[in-house]
């Protein structure tokens, strides 16, 4: 069995966050969510669970951080080509997440954004080609 990853966040509000995600032409595996958690599925391999505050705090002991305020982590994911890292990102500013940096370095091009409640992912598109 091939590795997999779930990156878990927290949401303020479930249903808005899971149309967020499905604006940007992911779908919700629906056999692992219910009313406090929805699985969002990137790929075969990579899953995001959004989880409501309440579900969230059951994994841990922490506070639950305000990524408006501070980063708690940089989530990368690498995309098929330019134009799909383009189309993801601006259909994330345009479901009302926030345009974050972008690099194009030739061989590197990346796009960020932040969600709606502040998880920031980077979009990387990278010519394999060119890395000798």
């Amino acid at each position: 069995m091939a590795n997999q990853i779930f990156v878990n966040v927290h949401v303020a509000d479930l249903p808005k966050s899971r149309a967020f995600y499905e604006t940007l032409g992911f779908s919700i595996n629906e056999q692992f969510s219910d009313d406090t958690a929805a699985c969002v599925v990137i790929s075969d391999h990579i899953f995001v669970m959004l989880l409501t505050h309440d579900k969230f705090s059951q994994f841990t002991s922490k506070e639950i951080s305000d990524a408006h305020k501070s980063a708690e982590v940089l989530n990368a994911l690498s995309i098929d080509s330019k134009e799909e890292v383009n189309r993801i990102a601006d259909a994330a500013v345009n479901a009302g997440g926030t345009e974050g940096k972008s690099q194009d370095h030739g061989f590197m091009y990346s796009r960020s954004f932040a969600d709606l409640d502040g998880h920031i992912w980077e979009l990387v598109w990278m010519d394999m080609s060119a890395m000798g």
